[in-house]
């Protein structure tokens, strides 16, 4: 165990942190970058001088589940919770479950695309963020529970009726099957992760189609290019697709543009002004 390293990493991935982060008022009287050591410990759900005497390189050597709140509560990466482990002296375990926090730099970049539509996925492809124009042209995912902006949930378990199938996407039958591959790779990432786990589950229950998929074993999921959604207003929308890795969060930024001057573009448009009214599919 390297103290004084540790001592460091730590005092810098607190300094780095704002109040507003993690949901405390900055307060008039704040006078130390990021948050306060107190903060820190408190979301770690350890005692103050515990984490003082760990900044302070006398601490002592902190456990398994210490060092998890720790990356919890200092919103490591996984490269970030990695190296925590090797300074404590405590070989890293199995990753924790997917990321859901998704960084600022990436929220901006979405509302700095006003003719494409964007959203961000986890591991288990939730959309974890969203654009307005995401939200007009597939579902105000702000009016649904965590569990209904699921993807590859709504892919095989609905609720959605037949004819309907994710929006009505063109390839709604092969984003099924590259979901379902997918999921298989994330499910051997978090292997004790109880939502990825608890979703494998409830999917191989309730789809016959998903568990033909995952008894094939396949995690090669082929990249999709182009894809046309059938919107209940507008009608159909040729978009492009494409997808940027966010490697350290384990999450997905996916972009939809129209070719520029095409009828699917001037859809586009009429949605970014329509916005999410009268967003109900015709059953």
């Amino acid at each position: 165990m390297d103290r004084r390293e540790l001592a460091g990493f730590l005092r810098s991935r607190r300094e780095r942190i704002s109040p507003a982060d993690v949901g405390l008022p900055a307060g008039p009287r704040r006078r130390t970058p990021g948050l306060r050591r107190e903060e820190a410990a408190q979301l770690a759900y350890i005692s103050t001088e515990y984490y003082t005497r760990l900044e302070q390189a006398r601490g002592p050597h902190p456990s398994r589940e210490v060092l998890a709140g720790l990356a919890r509560a200092l919103r490591l990466s996984d490269a970030e919770r990695d190296h925590l482990h090797h300074l404590a002296g405590v070989p890293p375990g199995p990753l924790p479950g997917p990321s859901r926090q998704v960084r600022q730099s990436i929220l901006d970049l979405l509302h700095r695309l006003p003719l494409a539509a964007a959203i961000v996925t986890s591991a288990i492809h939730e959309v974890i963020a969203w654009n307005d124009l995401a939200a007009a042209l597939m579902e105000d995912f702000s009016a649904l529970s965590r569990r209904d902006r699921n993807l590859v949930r709504r892919a095989f378990l609905g609720p959605e009726p037949q004819g309907w199938r994710l929006f009505g996407v063109s390839d709604a039958d092969a984003f099924a099957r590259n979901s379902a591959q997918r999921l298989r790779a994330t499910a051997a990432r978090y292997p004790d992760d109880s939502e990825v786990t608890g979703l494998v589950q409830e999917l191989l229950a309730g789809s016959e189609e998903f568990a033909r998929l995952w008894a094939s074993h396949d995690v090669s999921a082929e990249p999709t290019l182009c894809k046309t959604f059938q919107h209940p207003l507008v009608g159909p929308i040729t978009v492009n697709c494409d997808v940027l890795d966010i490697a350290d969060r384990d999450q997905r930024v996916v972009i939809y543009t129209a070719v520029p001057g095409s009828p699917s573009e001037e859809a586009l448009r009429l949605l970014s002004v329509i916005g999410t009214q009268r967003m109900d599919v015709p059953r």
